[in-house]
C-alpha cells in the first residue's frame, strides 16, 4: 500500500529506506529526543508505524532521491554503453579489425568438421574399393588423401582446443565482476545517495519517530501516522488521510461568520426612518 502511493521511492530502494530507517532504531539511545523509547512504543512498533507511512516519510527528501534517481540512471547508462562497446571490440589483443577475425574464427570452426567429414568420405571410399578384385589403381590414392584429411582434422581439433584455452585464461584474468549491492558506487552517485540518506534521515525519518513517541494515541498496527507527522516536510505530497486542521501553520482554523443582512442598518439611505 505504501509502496504504490509513494510518487518517488522505487521498489529497488525500499532496502534501502528500511537500512536507514534501522540505523536510526539502533542508535536511538544516542539521541535525547528519543529517549522515550521502550515506555509506551518500542523498536518494533516504531518500525511498524515507520513502514506503514514510508510515503509520507520518503516525500520528506523527495528532491534528494530524484537528484540521486537521476544521477544512477546515467551512471548505468553510461556504463551500459561501456560494456557493450567492449563486447563488441574485438576478442584479442586488440589488433584484430575488420572482417578477418570472424574469417579466422569460421575456419578455426569449421576446418576441423570438413576434413573430418573428407576423411571418413575417402576412407570409406578407398577401403571399399580395396575390397574388390582387382582393386582400382586410385584406392590407394583415396586412402592416403583419407589418412591426410584425418591428421589435418586433428590437427585443427588441437588447434581450436588450444585457442579456446588461451580464450577461456584471457577473459577470466580481465573481466570486471559484476558489481554487488555492496560494492563502491561511482563518486557522484555515491555522494547523491548520501545526500538522500541524510535528508531521509534528518527530515523524514526522526520526526517521524519524535512525534510517534509524543502523540499517546498513535497506535503502531493502525497504519496511520501520528497527528502530529505533518509537521515533516511534504515536498510537494500529501496523503488526504494525513491532512489535518493544524497544517497551515497557523496553530488554529479559521473561522468566518457570515454578516447579518437581514438588519435594518444595512438599508440604503431611501430606507432610512423619518
Amino acid at each position: 500500500m505504501q509502496m504504490k502511493s509513494a510518487p518517488h521511492l522505487l521498489t529497488e530502494d525500499r532496502a534501502e529506506y528500511e537500512r536507514v530507517l534501522d540505523d536510526a532504531l539502533r542508535t536511538a539511545h544516542d539521541r535525547p529526543d528519543l529517549a522515550g523509547i521502550g515506555q509506551r512504543l518500542n523498536n518494533e512498533q516504531l518500525r511498524t508505524m515507520a513502514l506503514n507511512a514510508t510515503a509520507l516519510i520518503s516525500a520528506a527528501a523527495a528532491a534528494e532521491y530524484d537528484h540521486f534517481v537521476k544521477v544512477r540512471e546515467e551512471s548505468r547508462t553510461s556504463g551500459g554503453v561501456s560494456a557493450i562497446d567492449a563486447v563488441l571490440a574485438s576478442p584479442g589483443d586488440g589488433t584484430d579489425d575488420g572482417p578477418g577475425a570472424g574469417v579466422g574464427v569460421i575456419v578455426t570452426v569449421l576446418a576441423p568438421v570438413l576434413a573430418g567429414t573428407a576423411a571418413v568420405i575417402f576412407l570409406l571410399v578407398g577401403y571399399v574399393l580395396k575390397m574388390l578384385d582387382p582393386a582400382p589403381a586410385f584406392a590407394d590414392s583415396l586412402l592416403a588423401a583419407g589418412w591426410f584429411f584425418g591428421a589435418v582434422t586433428a590437427a585443427g581439433i588441437l588447434a581450436a582446443a588450444i585457442g579456446l584455452l588461451v580464450t577461456a585464461l584471457r577473459n577470466s584474468s580481465t573481466q570486471v565482476p559484476a558489481q554487488e549491492p555492496g560494492d563502491e558506487l561511482p563518486d557522484e552517485v555515491a555522494r547523491a545517495k548520501e545526500a538522500w540518506r541524510h535528508a531521509l534521515l534528518e527530515r523524514g525519518i526522526l520526526p517521524f519517530l519524535r512525534d510517534a513517541l509524543a502523540d499517546p494515541s498513535a497506535d503502531p498496527l493502525s497504519g496511520v501516522p501520528p497527528h502530529h507527522v505533518g509537521r515533516i516536510p511534504k515536498m510537494g505530497y500529501s496523503g488526504p488521510e494525513f491532512s489535518s486542521p493544524s497544517e497551515g501553520g497557523t496553530g488554529s482554523r479559521p473561522t468566518f461568520t457570515s454578516p447579518d443582512f437581514s438588519s435594518p442598518d444595512f438599508g440604503g439611505p431611501e430606507h432610512q426612518p423619518d
